[in-house]
Order: C-alpha cells, then structure tokens, then sequence
C-alpha cells in the first residue's frame, strides 16, 4: 500500500519548474473556504489572555500520515475560532507547502540568518491557518551561538499571538525531532496498525521519556487509517499497556481515522481532506480528535518556559 509520505514525495518531483518562480502566497487556483468564528468579519478571534497552546506531531516511522494530521487538526482548530500556524520542522524534507498548495518564498533558515523575520516568511492561506516553511538546512538550530539563539527566540516571541502552534516534525527520533517535542504542552503520536509502525511509535514515546524533562507534557496517541474503532483499539491498548509497563508513562488515546479513499483524492490535488470532503469520515475523525485535546489545560509556563525547555535559556 502506497504510503502518504510517497505520494508526497511523487506530487514534488512532478512540480513544473515554472511553480518555483511563485510568490509567498498560496496560489489562487486554491479554493478559500469558510472557517468560522476565526474569520468572521475577517478578523481573528481575540486571545482573551489564553496561553498558546504548542502541540508538535511527531512518528516513529514515516508514511502514517503524520503531516496529513498535523495539517488538518490546524484546519479543525481554525474553525473552533482558533488562530493557528503550523511550523514545518521537518528536517531534510518539508511536506506541509505541498498539502496547502503553496510555495513560500522564505523558510526558518531565513530568520535563523537573520535575513528576515518570523512575521515575513508566515504564509497565509485561505483556511484560516498560517503556516511557516521549513529548510533542508535548518539543523543549524543545534549550532546556533548565544546570539543566533536569543535572535531566534525574539522572533518566535512574536507567534505568541497564535493560540495554537502546531510543530510538525519529521518521521523517527533525530535531534532535531526532540529539540521540537521538548517545548510541547503536547505531543502527538501518530501511527496506524502495521507492526513496524507500532514498534517504532513505541521507540519515539521513550525517547520523549527518558531524553525531554517535562512532567507536564501530555503524550497522545493517534491511530491513522484503520477499517474500524475496534481495530484501532487493539492498536492503542497495546501501546498504552506496553508504555505503562516499561516506561511507566501514561499514553493518552485520542481517537483514530478511518481509512478513507477522501484522504488519498484530497492528497493528489493538494488540499486538506478536511477542506475537500469535509463531511468523509476522516474529516469527521479529525474534528473529534481535535475536540478532545482542545479539553484538555494548557499546562505549561509560556513561551518563557517553552525556551528554556527547548535551549537551556530563560527568557
């Protein structure tokens, strides 16, 4: 079965080199479609003193549409009257420009250089949901002097009007998926019922045990492309029972999507299913799923404490 990951990667190397010349903004072929209460008068919904809430999506194994997840919960939250922006971190292969049809002009390596500012490289799209390009060099977050690093936490200050951040990381448990899990209120996990995704959701939940010192982040657990609730129940009782006993960590299960030929239909044209067949089952899943976290406090100390999680510094 063709993974999402690949068919990602296909729509890519098929890009016209004639896309390359676009500008930031998301294409006007793209169809903008209602969002609620956060573009009603075509004005955000005010943050009222809440918290940004920062949940980073990260999986074990590649391919279990994790990127899919991260992109349509934003949509889903948009239409809660959410302000939200969803990062690319993937490290080496970005993939959220391509579900939103979008080609950004600069990326995180432009701020982390210094050649422009957060606020200048957000694209707006016509979801109701910003997002921020990611680089193929944007390790260069773990070699960032004292300097590059309080430049960069200034500039991510300047998020702290979203009330939702949504870091999308890349597939296994490189350095630069933990330094992305470490400020999270939550993380999460995405897998589906195939045994080396299991086994590799597994081996990122210990990760984030034993390597992220952060009692009060919320580990969760999403079940992708199953046939039934029963078969991804199965899934799920044998991650929480299995984390419980050796890493003595408690897995939360948010819920699971259906496997839905919507999703795959919405991936070749580059729109989020959610968008495209907001009534699928999937889309259904995933506004669920998004009911559920949104219940639940966000726990930690602010953008403060998310920087001195995530470099060792106090803001």
């Amino acid at each position: 079965m063709e993974d999402q990951a690949e068919k990602l990667r296909e729509i890519v190397r098929n890009k016209s080199a004639a896309q390359s010349a676009s500008t930031q903004s998301v294409g006007s072929s793209t169809q903008s479609v209602q969002t609620g209460a956060h573009l009603q008068n075509g004005t955000p919904s005010k943050r009222e003193g809440k918290r940004t809430r920062i949940i980073t999506v990260a999986s074990g194994k590649g391919g279990v549409g994790k990127t899919n997840m991260s992109v349509n919960m934003a949509i889903s939250y948009a239409r809660m009257g959410k302000k939200v922006v969803v990062m690319d971190v993937d490290l080496g292969l970005s993939n959220v420009n391509i579900l939103l049809n979008a080609i950004p002009k600069y990326n995180l390596l432009h701020v982390i250089r210094k050649q422009k500012t957060m606020k200048e490289i957000l694209v707006d799209t016509p979801y109701g949901i910003s997002f921020i390009g990611g680089a193929s060099g944007f390790s260069e977050i773990a070699n960032m002097a004292q300097e590059e690093r309080q430049n960069f936490i200034n500039e991510m200050q300047t998020l702290a009007s979203f009330d939702v951040i949504i870091l999308d990381t890349g597939a296994g448990v490189s350095d630069n998926v933990i330094d992305f899990t470490a400020p999270a209120d939550d993380v999460v996990i995405v897998t589906n019922n195939e045994p080396t995704a299991i086994t590799d959701a597994y081996g990122i939940i210990k990760i984030i045990a034993t390597k992220i010192d952060n009692a009060e982040m919320g580990i969760n657990l999403i079940v992708n492309r199953v046939s039934s609730a029963a078969e991804a129940g199965k899934v799920a009782d044998k991650l929480i029972k299995v984390v419980q006993q050796f890493l003595n960590v408690k897995l939360e299960y948010l819920g699971f999507v259906y496997e839905d030929d919507s999703v795959v239909q919405a991936v070749v044209k580059q729109k989020p299913f959610t968008v495209e067949a907001p009534r699928c089952k999937a889309s259904q899943c995933v506004g669920h799923i998004v009911g559920r976290l949104e219940k639940t406090e966000v726990r930690t100390a602010g953008f403060g404490g998310l920087f001195k999680r995530m470099f060792g510094v106090q803001v």
